[in-house]
């Protein structure tokens, strides 16, 4: 293994490599992202006014100032510049700022267009909050808030079809024996998987809902799954469950979330189901302590959500959210934030940058990474070859058996069989970025132990 202490990393995706995906991402969709984050702020006006009065109106407008000045910017591939607000990460985002500078040749500057992709992407995020930071009385505005919130009620007739599915399955798990738990638990994880579909960040903010009923649609949907290691999550599961199914000690799980919407909610079903069953004995929720990437779930959104489903004049739909609100209030779910998930660091960084969140993982038994950006930061969103291992491209970032739950969105992917690139690029050239094939994708340590062995 001596080899791995001088192994250098493939370089990261970049809008410097003109017609590649990240280059269209960042002339194209940033920019359209920022011209809708300034619209919704003005239409918001009047509602500043009742407010806060002139000063509501004053502060519309000096955000709106600040963000077509970075618009600007961006589309002219200026220099990042040093965040310059007093929030409890900015000293870490200028920190990285330095790295990245260091990491630049010939002297040249960090730039939109010449710096990693994932890094000016999270960067106009956190630019989008600065913005408001400097505009009080409107800090705390989520100018996000409108398109998850219409996700959620464009979603509803497959909310209740998923709830109902759900509530009826649970009458029946009583008496399940271990053929029906795994094949509900294949059902409830793959909902899961395909509702990272309804990501408004790759939609640019467009409406992206879920129509049809998920469930009806899975067995259509089996063969876009690219790598499907489900199998080994099932035995995370069920090790530390007795011959007759009765607990040892529980599984504790954690899940990343992604999206807010209707993703979140086949999320929580996928945890209610877990507890409810008894394949987890615990569940912990990271989301996102800022408004993230158009569509990513914050604490008021998660909150939002359970109460919203609780309030539900749907029988099947009100019981998930009343029921959620018990697994909160009984300490059987729990949710997390912590400022490493909104900062642009790769997930190897982790041990090093924010060891308290890397010892806090160290606890679970698995952690399930939802989405397109947690599988960029876990590969450090680096021109990898297909056919490199997961866990290599990890790059030790391993606190605990994980799954990646993705719908492809970006042009990175790892882990698939020798030729199984080119048979897909040679049917659909936009396999990596449509959305339209997935992963299930699972490292442990225990694995990585033996193949380093």
């Amino acid at each position: 293994m001596a080899a791995d202490h001088v192994f250098i990393p493939p370089p990261s995706l970049s809008a410097k490599f003109e017609g590649s995906f990240a280059y269209l991402t960042v002339r194209d969709r940033l920019p359209t992202i920022l011209t809708k984050v300034i619209d919704t702020i003005h239409r918001t006006k009047n509602d500043f006014f009742q407010k806060h009065g002139e000063v509501g109106v004053d502060a519309e407008k000096r955000a709106i100032s600040f963000l077509s000045k970075m618009r600007n910017e961006l589309q002219t591939d200026k220099p990042v510049l040093p965040l310059t607000d007093s929030a409890d990460d900015t000293e870490a985002w200028n920190r990285y700022l330095q790295r990245q500078q260091d990491l630049m040749e010939n002297g040249q500057l960090v730039s939109w267009f010449k710096s990693p992709w994932l890094y000016v992407e999270c960067y106009m995020y956190r630019k989008i909050q600065e913005a408001l930071y400097f505009s009080p009385p409107i800090c705390d505005f989520d100018v996000f808030k409108e398109g998850k919130t219409q996700s959620f009620f464009e979603s509803q007739q497959a909310i209740i079809s998923l709830c109902t599915f759900l509530r009826e399955s649970l009458v029946s798990a009583d008496n399940a024996n271990r053929k029906w738990l795994f094949e509900h638990f294949l059902t409830f994880l793959q909902v899961s998987l395909w509702g990272n579909r309804c990501d408004l960040s790759i939609s640019a903010g467009q409406e992206n809902s879920q129509k049809t009923s998920p469930i009806h649609s899975l067995p259509d949907l089996r063969h876009f799954i690219l790598v499907d290691d489900s199998d080994k999550v099932w035995s995370v599961l069920t090790s530390k469950q007795s011959p007759g199914g009765q607990e040892k000690t529980g599984v504790r799980l954690d899940i990343i979330l992604d999206n807010a919407g209707f993703e979140l909610v086949t999320d929580l079903v996928l945890a209610d189901f877990m507890v409810s069953v008894g394949l987890a004995k615990e569940v912990h929720f990271h989301g996102k302590s800022i408004p993230w990437f158009v569509s990513d779930v914050t604490s008021r959104d998660f909150d939002w959500t359970t109460s919203q489903t609780a309030a539900s004049n749907h029988k099947h739909m009100s019981s998930c959210g009343v029921q959620w609100k018990r697994h909160v209030k009984d300490g059987a779910w729990t949710y997390h934030e912590h400022p490493f998930w909104t900062l642009p660091h790769e997930f190897c960084d982790m041990p090093a940058d924010a060891p308290d969140l890397y010892s806090t993982l160290q606890r679970s038994d698995l952690i399930l990474f939802k989405g397109d950006l947690n599988y960029r930061r876990l590969t450090g969103d680096r021109a990898w070859e297909h056919t490199v291992p997961f866990g290599r491209a990890l790059r030790g970032f391993l606190p605990a058996p994980l799954c990646s739950l993705r719908t492809l969105k970006a042009n990175v992917q790892v882990g698939l069989e020798p030729g199984q690139a080119e048979k897909l690029a040679a049917q659909d050239t936009e396999w990596m970025t449509s959305g339209k094939y997935a992963v299930i994708q699972f490292c442990s340590p225990f694995e990585e132990q033996q193949q380093g062995s």
